[in-house]
C-alpha cells in the first residue's frame, strides 16, 4: 500500500468514527428534543460513516471499483434524503414539540466535529471521487448544522415548531442535491476513461 493510501485509509478511519460517535449523540437528542431537524442530521451522519466506509472500501481498486462505490454512495445519499423528507412529513401531520436550546447545542458540537472532518479530507488533496464525495457529505453535514442552529433559536424564539420541520425538509433537499452532484461526478470520470481508450 502507497503512503497515499495509507494516509487515506487512516483520514477516513477518523472521519468515520467521529461520525458514528456523532450520528449516536444526535439520535439521542432528536429523541429526547422531538426534532425533525436533529434526527435528520443523525441519520445523516449516520449514512455518513456508511460513505466513508464504502470509500475504505475503494482505496487502492481499480477505477471501476471506485465508480461502482460512488454510484452506491448517490444511491445512498439519494435514499437518506427520501427518508427525511418523509420523517418532516410525518412530524407535520402528527405534531412535534422540539426543544430549540437543545437543537442549538447539538448543532453547535455537530459543525465543529464535521468541520474537523472536512479539513481532513480536504487535506488529502485527492482527485478520487469517492474521496470528493466524502468532502461532499462533510461539507453539507456543516450547512445542514448551521441550519439546524438558526432552526433552533427560531424555535426558542417564535415558540413554533415550523422553523424545525423545514430545516428537516432542507437537510432531504441537500441530500438529495448531493446525490445528484456524486452521480454527476462519477459518470464525467467514467466518460472520461472511456475517450482515454
Amino acid at each position: 500500500m502507497t503512503n497515499t493510501a495509507s494516509a487515506q485509509r487512516s483520514t477516513l478511519w477518523i472521519v468515520l468514527a467521529l461520525n458514528l460517535a456523532l450520528a449516536a449523540g444526535l439520535a439521542v437528542a432528536g429523541v429526547s428534543a422531538d426534532s425533525s431537524a436533529l434526527t435528520a442530521n443523525a441519520l445523516d451522519n449516520a449514512s455518513d460513516a456508511v460513505v466513508y466506509g464504502i470509500s475504505l472500501f475503494a482505496i487502492g481498486r481499480a477505477p471501476i471499483w471506485k465508480q461502482r462505490a460512488a454510484h452506491w454512495l448517490a444511491a445512498l445519499l439519494l435514499i437518506f434524503g427520501l427518508g427525511v423528507a418523509a420523517d418532516a412529513l410525518r412530524r407535520f401531520i402528527t405534531g412535534s414539540e422540539p426543544i430549540g436550546l437543545t437543537m442549538m447545542a447539538m448543532a453547535a458540537i455537530a459543525a465543529v466535529v464535521n468541520l474537523v472532518c472536512f479539513f481532513l479530507l480536504r487535506r488529502l488533496k485527492s482527485d478520487d471521487v469517492n474521496l470528493e464525495a466524502a468532502e461532499t457529505f462533510s461539507l453539507n453535514d456543516f450547512a445542514s448544522n448551521g441550519g439546524v442552529l438558526v432552526a433552533g433559536a427560531l424555535v426558542l424564539w417564535l415558540d413554533q415548531r415550523w422553523p424545525d420541520l423545514l430545516v428537516g425538509a432542507l437537510v432531504a433537499l441537500i441530500a438529495i442535491k448531493g446525490s445528484i452532484d456524486i452521480w454527476r461526478s462519477a459518470r464525467r470520470d467514467q466518460a472520461g476513461e472511456q475517450t482515454e481508450r
